[in-house]
């Protein structure tokens, strides 16, 4: 697209002056515009040119071919090998400066990696894949490292994440030290570091949003190639797996010390998780309270079924770590009616508030006819890394079931959406483990994210062949 510019000739203006001093004359409505800009600035030359060899300069200036912005520039810009001090930038209109703070490695190939620095300045269109070689030798080191990033509980990517590359062998250096070199994931999770020099590096991926790019917090993500690279034979794509070694420490806010100051204040709070008064026979009945529960008397709460109000003996009750979910297990008959009654002062939560009298729960659990029937064909299946198939809804795990063979089949399912996942389960726990790599160096347990999704109907038998990929 071209750049215009309003031109009005000297002949128009003059008949306009004309015509204003005759009749007058309308208001001057410039031509309309071109269609809207969409080309980034384009580098027209730099100086020093690029691939320059026997660099011993401060400075280097790039040219452009129209006005333009620097965007976040201690982020987006990437100097390797990492500097000391990371060097200024400045933009003046078509033109911009960087200064180099360090004092330059000798016969050593330095990139800047400019990310989403530069745009133009009008419409914010953003120069990408600009990049500057130059070294202080008499060549440009080519060698390569190559790879990707994937998160081990989910399969999926995380194009936020840095890799990095460090010349220390100890596994301290992650932590304690600032990496060599620094690459982006783009977001199919890929990276690439190019113009590398004949040498051994330990390849690292992490999230890096305290800006730091060190491997301080269990609750980072995290992950280590097996063993060093050598980049005169690293010839193939070297796949990293991102683990969370430990969640971050809960926020737990100090107790409330106001009292209730009315009969309706004093009453406990909580939600269900019944839908229209129906019970779901696959899951325990929950109650969630507002405010942690500090006391509960289970002999003051019964289950009975029925219009017989037959006692439900086989009840567990139980409070979660939180002390705000109360879970009730227990076979649930099909199509029943059940009566959860809870006796007066059968629980207290923090602020005092209790079941200030008896309290009955009816409701109905489903029927076999609520729920579908699922049979699921996984093509490419290798027992022997003992899969478990996942069922998710958004990120929340539904179900999990450890698979014998190639077919899975299940006559009670919740009719919905699922995308599906196979967790390759090495120690056959039927869970995902975590990777840690200080002391044990034990890689995560990996999940593969299965392309097809299904969808279960109610009172169906519901048929899919899905291909799983592991061989």
């Amino acid at each position: 697209m071209q750049r215009g510019v309003y031109l009005f000739s000297v002949a128009s203006i003059f008949w306009c002056i004309t015509l204003l001093t005759q009749t007058g004359c309308a208001n001057i409505v410039p031509p309309q515009g071109g269609p809207r800009d969409t080309i980034p600035p384009v580098l027209l030359k730099a100086i020093p040119g690029d691939s320059a060899t026997r660099f011993n300069g401060k400075k280097i200036d790039f040219y452009f071919d129209e006005y333009i912005d620097v965007q976040d520039a201690l982020t987006n810009v990437l100097v390797s090998p990492l500097p000391v001090n990371s060097p200024t930038i400045d933009a003046r209109l078509r033109d911009l400066s960087v200064r180099l703070k360090d004092s330059l490695l000798p016969n050593t190939t330095y990139t800047i990696d400019f990310g989403n620095a530069i745009k133009d300045f009008t419409e914010g269109n953003v120069t990408k894949n600009l990049r500057y070689i130059f070294s202080t030798g008499n060549y440009i080191d080519s060698l390569e490292i190559k790879g990707k990033v994937i998160i081990a509980e989910t399969g999926k990517t995380d194009s936020t994440l840095i890799v990095v590359l460090h010349t220390d062998s100890e596994d301290s250096a992650v932590a304690k030290k600032k990496p060599a070199y620094i690459a982006r994931l783009n977001r199919d999770g890929k990276f690439h570091f190019k113009n590398l020099p004949a040498r051994t590096f330990y390849l690292y991926a992490l999230k890096d949003e305290n800006g730091m790019r060190r491997y301080t917090e269990k609750s980072q993500l995290f992950a280590f190639a097996n063993s060093p690279v050598e980049t005169l034979l690293a010839k193939d794509s070297i796949t990293l797996f991102a683990f969370a070694a430990g969640s971050k420490a809960p926020n737990f806010s100090p107790p409330e010390t106001v009292k209730p100051k009315t009969d309706v204040d004093k009453r406990l709070k909580y939600q269900t998780n019944l839908q229209n008064k129906q019970q779901d026979i696959l899951e325990p009945l929950t109650f969630q309270f507002e405010n942690r529960i500090t006391r509960l008397d289970s002999n003051g709460i019964k289950l009975y079924k029925d219009s017989t109000f037959t006692l439900v003996d086989s009840l567990l009750i139980s409070l979660d770590t939180t002390k705000k979910i109360l879970t009730f297990n227990t076979p649930w008959e099909p199509g029943a009616s059940y009566h959860l009654i809870v006796e007066k002062g059968a629980a207290e939560d923090s602020l005092g508030k209790q079941w200030t009298k008896t309290d009955t729960l009816s409701f109905t659990s489903k029927r076999m006819i609520d729920y579908g029937k699922l049979k699921i064909r996984l093509r490419s299946l290798d027992l022997s890394q003992q899969p478990v198939l996942q069922f998710f809804q958004g990120e929340r795990l539904v179900k999990s079931a450890r698979l014998t063979g190639p077919l899975f089949e299940d006559d009670l399912v919740t009719p919905g959406e699922y995308e599906l996942r196979i967790l390759l389960d090495s120690n056959g726990n039927g869970k995902w483990d975590t990777g840690q790599f200080f002391e044990k160096k034990k890689q995560p347990e990996r999940v593969i994210p299965l392309e097809k999704r299904i969808s279960v109907k109610p009172n169906w038998p519901n048929d899919y062949e899905i291909e799983a990929g592991i061989r």
